[in-house]
Parts: C-alpha cells; sequence; structure tokens
C-alpha cells in the first residue's frame, strides 16, 4: 500500500514535469534567440534569462529529488556563468550542445519524471561534455564516444536508411494534457460566462410575454364563442325584416359584418397555433441556453479549484515563530489539503485563519510548564484540517488541545461592553454563552497588545465567512481545548436576490441576508419605545418602511388595516430587522454589476442587475439597510447595543499624560493626540509622570518603558497601588518586543502593549479611543 509521502511525491512529480517543460521552452527559446544576435551587440539581458531558467529547473528538481537532472543544470548554469561573464563566447557549436543538452533533458523526463538507473552514464556524459565546453575544449566535447547523441521517447525508427538510424524528432510536450491559464484570464471568462445569464433571463422573460399573449388570445376566443348564439339571432331577425320590408337602408351591411365576424375564426386559429409554437420554441430554446450556461459556468468553476494544501504553505513558520516568540512549543497537524475549494475562497479565509491559529497559540496553548504541571504534553498541539461535508460543502477545522474558552470572563467581559446585561448572561447556556466571543469588542485578554486584545478578530472572523456564504461554530472543553468548526461553500454560490417593489421601484435583496418573508396585520404591530415593532419567533424585531430607509416617497400606508402587507426579516450576526415592502415579486438569479466612478460608494446599494425586461433595479447592501435603519430616530429593541457615541470630536473633553523620556517620541506622541482633539499633558519619566498624576486630572496615561528614575513598569505599578487612580487606563509604548516583557506588562496591569515596531497612529488612536470610551 503506498504511503502519503508517495501520494505526495507523485503529485510534485505531475507538477515538476509541467514546470520543466516550461523552462527547456524558455531555454530553448533563449539560446535560439542567442545565436541571432550580432556580433558586438549585448545579450546580456537573454544570458541572464537562460541563466535563470536553468537555475529554477534546478531548484525545481531538487525539490522533487532528481539529483541527476540537478547535476546536469548545474552544470548549465556554470556555462551560461562563464557566458554572463564574458568568460566564454557564444558560437554555433556550443549553441548545439548547450541545445542538444536540453532536448536529452527533455528526453530523460518524457518517459516517467525520474532518471532510471541505465541513463546515469549519459547523464555523466552530458555533464563532460558541459564541463569541456566550458575550458574551451568545444571540439572534443562534440560527440565523445562513450556519449551517443541521447534518442528522444517514442521517435520512430526510418527504414531504407540505414540499419539503427533513428529520426531525431523531438520529445513530445511535457503539458500535452495541461494548459497554465493565467488567473487574470480565468477570471475574465468567468465573466464573461456570467454575462449569459442575461440572454437567459431575456428568453425566459419572452417566453412569459408568449405565455400572456396565448392568454389574452385564449379569453379573446372564449369572448368571441360566447357572442356566436347572440350573432345567430342578429342574423336570424335581421333576415325576418327585410322579408317583412322592416328594414330598407343598409340591408347588405350587416350580412357583410356578420360573414366577416364568422370567417375571423381561420385566422384567430392560425395565430392561435403560431403562438404556440413560438411559445414551444422559446421554452425549448430557454432550456438549451439555460442547460449550456449552467454547465459552462459550472466547468469554470471548477477550473479555479485549489487543494486547501494550497493555502497552508505559511502557517507550519508562522505558528513555529509565533509559538517561540510566547515562549510555548506548537506543534501543527494539517489534514485534508486534497479538498479542492475554489480560490476565491481560499483567497478570503488565508486572513481568518491565521486569526484563528494565532488565537490558539496565544489563548489556548499555555506555557510549557502550566501544561506539564496539568499532566499536558509540554507541545501544544493545533489541528488545522479539511473535510468535505457534502457535494457542494467542505468543513474547516482549527483546534488546539489548550486551556479551553473560560465562559465566565466572556460574560463578564460582554456585560461590561453592554453586549448583553448580567441577568440574560446568567440564564445562557454554554453554547450562547461561548458565541459571546464572536462580538465585536468582546475578549479576555487582560491587556491590548500587537497580537490580540482589541476583540475584533473573531467578530471579523465570522464576517468574513458569513461573506462567503459559510458559517462558524466553536465548542470548548476547560482544560481540554478549543475547537472552530467553518462550514464553507466548495465554489462560490450563483449570485440569487428576491425582487421587491418599494417606493415605487424595483429593487433586488440578496437571499442569503434574508431571514423570511412575513404578512402582517395591523393589530400585530406594536409601538415600542417610539418604534413599530412585530414579534419574530417570539422576539420583537423593528419595522421599518424600506422606502424610508432609502429616502423614497412612500406609495402605501405602513400597514393597510383591510388586507396584510409583506416584510422581509433581513440578518447579520445578531441585528435584525423587519423591511416592509409594497410587494415581493419572486426570487430569481442575477447578475450583479459594479458602480462605477463616481458612484462606487452609494449608501444602501451594493450593485446594480439588468433584469429580464431589460429594465436596471439596484442591488441593495443589506448591512448597510441594517445600519440606516438602527441609526433611525429611536432604538430597536432586538437591536445590539452600540458603544456611546463619544468620537474624537469630542476628545477635547479629555485629558492624557504623555510620559517619555525621549524628546522625539513624545513629540511625535503629543502631536498624534493633540491632532485627534485630545488635551495633552507631558512627562519625562515615571517619577515625573507620577507626580503630575497627583497634581492633575487625567483619563488615560501613555508610557514608554525603559525610562530614568522610574521606569514604565514601575509606574503602572505605583498607579494600580494608588487608591484615586487604580482605575486609570495605562497603555505601554516600548521598543523591547519579547514575550516577557508583555507579561510583565500585565502582571504590573497595564491596559494595553503597542511595540513600537508595529506602531502607527491609527492603531494608537484607536486602543486610546476604546479605553477611554469603554462604560465600566
Amino acid at each position: 500500500m503506498p504511503s502519503k509521502n508517495d501520494e505526495l511525491l507523485k503529485r510534485l512529480l505531475v507538477t515538476f514535469r509541467i514546470e520543466a517543460d516550461t523552462h527547456l521552452q524558455a531555454m530553448s527559446s533563449g539560446l535560439l534567440a542567442l545565436e541571432k544576435i550580432p556580433a558586438g551587440e549585448q545579450y546580456t539581458g537573454t544570458i541572464e534569462t537562460v541563466f535563470r531558467e536553468a537555475h529554477s529547473l534546478k531548484g525545481a528538481a531538487r525539490a522533487v529529488n532528481l539529483t541527476q537532472i540537478e547535476s546536469v543544470c548545474q552544470s548549465l548554469e556554470d556555462v551560461f556563468a562563464a557566458l554572463k561573464n564574458k568568460h566564454l563566447a557564444i558560437s554555433p557549436p556550443l549553441v548545439d550542445l548547450l541545445l542538444q543538452v536540453i532536448d536529452a533533458l527533455a528526453g530523460l523526463l518524457a518517459a516517467d519524471g525520474s532518471v532510471a538507473g541505465n541513463q546515469k552514464p549519459l547523464v555523466e556524459s552530458l555533464r563532460r561534455q558541459l564541463d569541456a565546453a566550458l575550458r574551451g575544449s568545444l571540439a572534443d566535447s562534440a560527440a565523445p564516444p562513450d556519449a551517443p547523441p541521447p534518442v528522444p521517447v517514442n521517435a520512430p525508427t526510418e527504414s531504407g536508411t540505414g540499419a539503427g538510424m533513428h529520426t531525431p524528432t523531438p520529445p513530445p510536450s511535457l503539458a500535452s494534457a495541461t494548459v497554465r491559464v493565467s488567473a487574470t484570464k480565468l477570471d475574465a471568462v468567468m465573466r464573461q460566462v456570467e454575462e449569459l445569464l442575461l440572454p437567459r433571463l431575456a428568453v425566459s422573460q419572452h417566453a412569459k410575454e408568449l405565455n400572456e399573449a396565448i392568454a389574452i388570445l385564449a379569453g379573446w376566443k372564449k369572448q368571441r364563442l360566447q357572442i356566436q348564439p347572440a350573432l345567430q339571432v342578429v342574423d336570424r331577425e335581421f333576415e325576418r325584416n327585410i322579408r317583412h320590408g322592416a328594414i330598407s337602408q343598409g340591408k347588405s351591411e350587416l350580412p357583410k359584418l356578420l360573414k366577416y365576424l364568422d370567417a375571423e375564426q381561420l385566422p384567430m386559429k392560425m395565430l392561435e397555433d403560431q403562438l404556440a409554437r413560438l411559445q414551444r420554441a422559446a421554452e425549448r430554446d430557454q432550456r438549451m441556453l439555460a442547460g449550456m450556461t449552467d454547465g459552462l459556468r459550472q466547468n469554470v468553476k471548477e477550473m479555479q479549484l485549489l487543494p486547501f494544501s494550497s493555502l497552508l504553505g505559511i502557517f507550519p513558520r508562522f505558528s513555529r515563530e509565533l509559538a517561540r516568540e510566547q515562549g510555548k512549543s506548537v506543534e501543527l497537524v494539517i489534514k485534508g489539503g486534497e479538498i479542492e475549494i475554489d480560490r476565491h475562497i481560499l483567497e478570503e479565509m488565508k486572513d481568518p485563519l491565521i486569526h484563528l491559529v494565532r488565537n490558539c497559540i496565544d489563548h489556548g496553548i499555555g506555557q510549557p510548564a502550566a501544561r506539564s504541571a496539568k499532566g499536558k504534553r509540554p507541545q501544544g498541539t493545533i489541528t488545522l484540517a479539511c473535510s468535505q461535508k457534502d457535494s457542494g460543502a467542505a468543513e474547516v477545522l482549527v483546534a488546539d488541545d489548550g486551556a479551553g474558552i473560560d465562559i465566565a470572563m466572556i460574560k463578564a467581559a460582554a456585560c461590561k461592553l453592554g453586549v448583553i446585561s448580567a441577568e440574560d448572561a446568567e440564564r445562557l447556556a454554554e453554547p450562547e454563552s461561548v458565541a459571546l466571543a464572536f462580538q465585536s469588542g468582546v475578549t479576555t485578554s487582560p491587556i491590548i497588545t500587537d497580537i490580540s486584545g482589541r476583540g475584533l478578530g473573531l467578530a471579523i472572523v465570522r464576517e468574513k465567512i458569513e461573506c462567503l456564504g459559510g458559517s462558524v461554530t466553536v465548542k470548548s472543553e476547560p482544560g481540554a481545548g478549543t475547537a472552530f468548526h467553518i462550514s464553507l461553500p466548495l465554489m462560490l454560490a450563483n449570485f440569487r436576490g428576491v425582487l421587491v417593489r418599494a417606493g415605487g421601484q424595483f429593487f433586488v435583496i440578496p437571499s442569503t441576508s434574508i431571514e423570511r418573508a412575513v404578512r402582517i396585520i395591523s393589530k400585530e404591530v406594536q409601538t415600542v419605545e417610539n418604534r413599530e415593532t412585530i414579534l419574530v419567533d417570539e422576539q420583537p424585531v423593528s419595522l421599518v418602511r424600506l422606502s424610508d430607509v432609502l429616502e423614497l416617497a412612500r406609495h402605501v400606508a405602513a400597514v393597510e388595516p383591510e388586507r396584510p402587507s409583506q416584510a422581509l426579516v433581513l440578518s447579520s450576526g445578531s441585528v435584525r430587522v423587519a423591511f416592509l415592502v409594497e410587494e415581493i415579486l419572486g426570487e430569481q438569479e442575477v447578475l450583479v454589476k459594479a458602480l462605477m466612478r463616481p458612484l462606487v460608494r452609494v449608501r444602501n446599494v451594493a450593485g446594480a442587475s439588468v433584469l429580464g425586461t431589460g429594465r436596471v433595479a439596484p442591488v441593495l447592501n443589506v448591512p448597510d439597510l441594517l445600519k440606516s435603519a438602527v441609526r433611525r430616530p429611536a432604538a430597536a429593541p432586538g437591536s445590539p447595543h452600540r458603544l456611546p457615541d463619544k468620537k474624537l470630536e469630542g476628545a477635547q473633553e479629555l485629558s492624557i499624560l504623555v510620559v517619555e523620556d525621549s524628546i522625539t517620541s513624545r513629540i511625535l506622541l503629543k502631536t498624534i493626540l493633540e491632532s485627534a482633539g485630545y488635551r495633552v499633558s507631558t512627562a519625562v519619566d515615571g517619577v515625573d509622570g507620577y507626580t503630575t498624576l497627583k497634581t492633575g486630572t487625567f483619563d488615560l496615561v501613555v508610557s514608554d518603558i525603559e525610562m530614568p528614575r522610574m521606569d514604565g513598569f514601575d509606574l503602572t505599578l505605583k498607579i494600580r497601588a494608588d487608591k484615586q487612580l487604580a482605575a486609570l487606563p495605562v497603555v505601554l509604548v516600548t521598543a523591547l518586543e519579547s514575550r516577557e516583557q508583555r507579561e510583565r506588562g500585565i502582571d504590573a496591569g497595564a491596559n494595553a502593549y503597542i511595540v513600537k515596531s508595529g506602531f502607527d497612529q491609527s492603531n494608537l488612536l484607536e486602543i486610546v479611543q476604546r479605553l477611554i470610551h469603554i462604560p465600566s
């Protein structure tokens, strides 16, 4: 039974053969170009290109353990280096030899991608020829007796020209079954395939209109049959009146009219048959176009698939280095790298996975001594695995065997932030409590650092995953570890939207953001805190008019007493809002076009779509809609608690002390904070800083660590020991990036720790604003 390493090597050899073919072709083209360059002209650029190709091929051969190919490439490099340094001159015999060597390499690789034992003499012969050429003995190297010209694989034998003579045909291309296409070209093809949705929608609309025309004709025909008896009565009465002389004028006109009415049944039948044929043709074209476009789009999507392992190259080194920075030991276990996922999804998942792995190392895996004391291995384990759930979805697991999530700390952080009340937090079950970690701003880190502590990471992870059409859940067992389960589509889903009418206009709302459609009667609408509210799943949900949010004129009342009104419940995270619309016209697949300048960013609008009728409908941006709804005059029950709106324009009421011995750093920090509107005082060291704190009133301290007389750690300890200053937020800004220094900052009681190497203005201002504005 072949091992996993054997299977991996087999896949790598296939990739290597394709890459080798590219390098060999590039070297051949370069050598031919060299031969055409007139004497005396510069050819350094061409030599450099060929040199690089040989070097790349050597490295690729080393990666798959083809040492014989690697050794020939080394000899080629030596010759190209001599040409580059003008130690060797270009000549037709030299070019011939180099081309022969390249052909021989192609022949060696064409069979099975490896060098067999009986080919080693040929490899050694090639190296001797190249070494001789390097010494200037080109004549001796042209055809050594022990190195016959390499015979291309499967070259036909030409009879009648002498026994054993072979036709020197080139070897077959190594990439004959594979074509390299740039990602840009694939994206362009995908866009063109998606454009086929427009004629498909148009054909569907035409078929619908034909059905409507047939229905109109059928109704007309039914009415015509209903009046036929009346026409017969009129005809008999007319004949009787003529016989009795009651009618003398226009006696010939009425028979003509009646005759026409009788005769029109034939063209009506012909029209009916013609419409029926057109209807069948339109439906057939619709089915054919739908099948062709769906199949073509599926094929192009499959071209975009890449193995999950293509995303994982950075993680072993990343986890190793981050763990070493924190004095920890981590083993990263990777599974399921062969699962294929759309490359766009993989690209979008890179940052969330980096954050989750960082989270496992920073929060989950403990110090080796602490793990040993709990009976665990000193080395922690992080598992990064991918498995296929069904034909259209995959599950990515990021797990660690660390300490698990502290539920009490999560609840306390959420209550402090105002996400949930203490009473509600007590009633939460364990899964709901763990889910609080995904709320923006919730963190259990005792200090804000460049790695963690802002409480934004998991919120961003969930947002990114949900934007891809996936979901994330977390399971944690105290003392045993934490596991994040991420469900992802294997391919990006086709965009489907619900067409609605609001304010007399049509809009498309993405289906993925629609929780449900509801019908509302007037007695179900309650007013809570001056806002209309309905109950959905026994939970109050704010009710707003979509036309009001979009600032359009109302065409109907909010909820009409005489008939139910239609609404869509939209959700994102914990935010749920019901949007009242005038009409829900149905769900359909749509092609979204991005807005162009100057309309790149329009509030509440994500793009535009062309309907089957040719009409353009805006595609609405659901996160924007929810924000616009929440910001309306009154806060709705069920909407998330938002931080007090104390932004930088109100910063002039807040005072900050900067403690820094370097005048340059002191001026920089003071300038940044004052430019944001804060009142700033300065001190030159810890002693000066503590004195200033005792004689003034401040909302926050920003301090360096390395200072004379009293450093930042001691200043922080002194602040925490002072009853009047104990609650004062302290931010330590330092050039020291070691784990020990960060731990000292935590022990001293600092609220944030910023490393100067990763320092930027927005980072400082964000931390300061969070620490000052978080309600206690």
